[in-house]
């Protein structure tokens, strides 16, 4: 069976570099699934989840926003957050999710409002990634 080379970094370095059967992405039209062949293709990644399947085994990371180029035989991302969903501290990012929601309530710059919109929805996109995680 044909397989993809998945590689996904981040500013702290390299997260994930591995030959995977299918990849599905956040991208800003919608979740994509990629298979081996897939056309080629660059677009925007949207806060989510990624999901991995490799030998007949899904896991998944958590992403923030960033950029995905896709080949017949590659997938690489570029993201400034990238978490698989097992190393989630949950109790972290709930707080976190709080912290941040509290902040908008406060009266924000609009440029303020938007790292803090950004923030909330990093925190909501691991929650779910690690509840996501739990229920396997």
């Amino acid at each position: 069976m044909a397989t993809l080379k998945l590689e996904i970094v981040t500013p702290e370095g390299v997260a994930a570099s591995e030959d995977v059967d299918m990849v599905t992405l956040p991208g800003v039209e919608g979740e994509m699934g990629i298979y081996p062949q897939h056309v080629p293709l660059v677009t925007e990644l949207v806060p989510g989840e990624i999901a991995v399947r490799r030998g007949g085994q899904e896991y998944y990371l958590a992403v923030g926003p960033g950029f995905v180029e896709i080949t017949g035989e590659r997938v690489a991302v570029l993201t400034d957050l990238a978490l698989k969903a097992d190393d989630l501290d949950e109790a972290k990012a709930e707080e976190a999710r709080q912290a941040a929601e509290a902040r908008l309530k406060e009266r924000l710059s609009e440029a303020d409002a938007l790292v803090m919109n950004a923030a909330v929805m990093r925190s909501i996109e691991s929650l779910r990634g690690r509840r996501h995680a739990r229920k396997e």
